[in-house]
Parts: C-alpha cells; sequence; structure tokens
C-alpha cells in the first residue's frame, strides 16, 4: 500500500484527539473515511463536531460502541483498511473501573480483529501505547523492551497488543502495532498534563497544581503522531511488526511545566497536590522511547519540536471557545 487515495478507511476512536486529527488528514489525502465514534443520546460526534466543513462533508459517521460485534461488523464491511484508535486511555479511571478497561481495550480489540479476518481486510493497523513499557529499564526504550503492567490501563493494552499479535501469527492477518509515546497538542483531554497546565494558567491561576514533577516523558506532537500512523501503512514492510512513534528526546514534568509557564505566566508558581500522586510502584518514572524502526521501515520524521508544538498547543487553547468544556479547576481523571 503506497497512497491512501480513494481506499475506503475505517478510524475507530474517531471522535477522540489523535483520531479526529487522522481522520482529518485522511480525508484530504483523498481516503473514503468512515469515522466510528462513540454513540450518546446528544448526537456529539466529538472533536468531529469542530472539524471543517469540508472535512465533515466528507465523512460517512457511524456511532456505534466498539464493545459490540454487531456494529463493529457493519463498520467494518467493505473497508480496505482499519486504523483502531478506540480505547479509554485514562491511568487514574483505570484505578477505579479497571473491568471497563478489559471490556473496551481487549474484547473491543477482539471485535475488530475477528470481523477483519472475516471480510479479510487488507490492512489493520492498531494503536498501542508507550505505557505497556512501564518504567524504562534500558534507555532509548526499542520494540524488544520488556513489558509491565503498572496500571490496569496498561495491562488492558498489554493483552490487547498480544492479542493482535496472536491473529498475525495464527491467521496471517496483516495487523501492524502502533505505539505513540506521549502525543499532545490541540484537543487533547484535560486528564493529560500538558492541558491541565495550560488551562489552569490560561483561567487565571498563578499556582498550578501538579503531581509528580521527577517522571520523564517523550513527548510526539499531535501531527507527528499522525503522519506516523500514515507512513506506517503506506509501507508494506511494517506488516506483522510492532512500531513506537517517539521523538526520542526526554523531558521530566518539571521541565515541561516551567516551558509552559515562562510562554503564559512568568510568575506562576508549581504545587503539589497529593491527589494526583500515582501509587508508587504504578507511576512510570522514566519514558525515553527509540524512533529507529520507523525511520527504518518508513519515510516518518518527527516535523515538530517539543518548543514547537508547545507554541501550537498554547495557541489553540488560548481561544476560548476551544476550551470551554475544559475544567481547570478540577483534577480530572
Amino acid at each position: 500500500m503506497t497512497t491512501l487515495n480513494l481506499k475506503k478507511v475505517l478510524v475507530t476512536g474517531s471522535d477522540g484527539f489523535i483520531g479526529s486529527h487522522l481522520t482529518e488528514e485522511l480525508v484530504r489525502l483523498g481516503a473514503d473515511v468512515r469515522a466510528f465514534v462513540l454513540y450518546n443520546s446528544f448526537n456529539s460526534y466529538g472533536w468531529l463536531d469542530y472539524s471543517p466543513k469540508e472535512i465533515k462533508n466528507n465523512l460517512n459517521i457511524i456511532p456505534g460502541d466498539i464493545r459490540d460485534p454487531n456494529i463493529v461488523r457493519n463498520a467494518i464491511q467493505g473497508c480496505d483498511l482499519i486504523f483502531h484508535l478506540a480505547a479509554l486511555i485514562s491511568i487514574p479511571y483505570s484505578y477505579q473501573s479497571p473491568e471497563s478497561y478489559i471490556d473496551t481495550n481487549i474484547k473491543g480489540m477482539l471485535n475488530v480483529l475477528e470481523v477483519a479476518k472475516f471480510f479479510e481486510t487488507e490492512r489493520i493497523l492498531v494503536t498501542s501505547t508507550s505505557e505497556v513499557y512501564g518504567t524504562a529499564q534500558y534507555v532509548p526504550i526499542d520494540e524488544k523492551h520488556p513489558y509491565q503492567g503498572q496500571s490496569p490501563y496498561s495491562a488492558s493494552k498489554i493483552g490487547a497488543d498480544r492479542l493482535a499479535e496472536s491473529f498475525y501469527r495464527s491467521y496471517n492477518l496483516p495487523v501492524t502495532i502502533v505505539r505513540p509515546f506521549n502525543t499532545f497538542g490541540p484537543r487533547q483531554s484535560a486528564r493529560a498534563v500538558i492541558p491541565t497546565i495550560i488551562t489552569q494558567l490560561l483561567d487565571g491561576k498563578s499556582e498550578i497544581k501538579l503531581g509528580a514533577l521527577t517522571p520523564t516523558r517523550d513527548f510526539v506532537y499531535v501531527l507527528d503522531t499522525v503522519r506516523g500512523f500514515i507512513e506506517i501503512a503506506k509501507a508494506k514492510r511494517t506488516v506483522g511488526e510492532e512500531i513506537n512513534i517517539a521523538s526520542q528526546t526526554e523531558t521530566s514534568i518539571k521541565q515541561l511545566a516551567q516551558e509552559i509557564i515562562k510562554r503564559i505566566n512568568p510568575e506562576a508558581k508549581i504545587i503539589g497536590d497529593r491527589k494526583r500522586i500515582r501509587p508508587k510502584k504504578s507511576e512510570v518514572d522514566r519514558l525515553l522511547g527509540s524512533n529507529e524502526k520507523i525511520k527504518r521501515l518508513s519515510d516518518w520524521k518527527p516535523n515538530f519540536s517539543l518548543e514547537q508544538g508547545l507554541d501550537e498547543t498554547i495557541k489553540w487553547f488560548s481561544i476560548t471557545e476551544n476550551r470551554k468544556t475544559y475544567k481547570s479547576n478540577i483534577y480530572n481523571v
């Protein structure tokens, strides 16, 4: 697969942060896109409600639930390519509701794989997370790094990944496991650290509440992550592989907060909030990903530095309309 033009493509989780950006870019590339969104009685299509009119007019939107094999079957039938992003992703919420993560992330994955196998879908890209690695045992973390379930969320994604691998090995299903590191940018949910900091600052707070400051992360701007998915889909050598999307740059939460504070309100101070501290054995202390494999197997390379990505993200959040649903006064789990 060298081009996505005119391909019939399904994006699950297209109403979410990464999914909405990916969906929009696929439309721009000329793909025939089905957007699978979580059904709700408000007829909300998530972030796709904010997409430009020319994008929405070229989407086939399918409301449903990834846990339901019948609607998944209807969505996949006739598709050439699947980008499976639908998932529950919040780590703190997974402490409270682990069963929901098993149902959505593992059963949902099984539904996609079973139906794709039945219809002999041409390519399936399933979305993993850098959280499956846990705290780095060595850096940079490559795709051979051991897995460690440090939260119910990460455990559910490890299970989903291995299920996807089993369908490749058992049935020769053309699966690729795509593993983004810490993606950030416009539309990211308030439970993530960058929107947490930005929204507190833009709402006029001079004391920014955060949890642990010493953990490090590998931040990737959302448009680089989207290009990673697309370049992996276009490359034939990526079938059967699991591939990191990483900047291969390490930043601590404290450094990150200081960069954002410097840009919005240099007088602001960071204060600790105990309820934002994760259990000691659950906190991932260090993430620094290797991007050697994705560069070797595809035409991807990052276009945005952390600083450039932060500038774009702050610009988006600075528009009051864009952050009207964000609640900076509470701890979003």
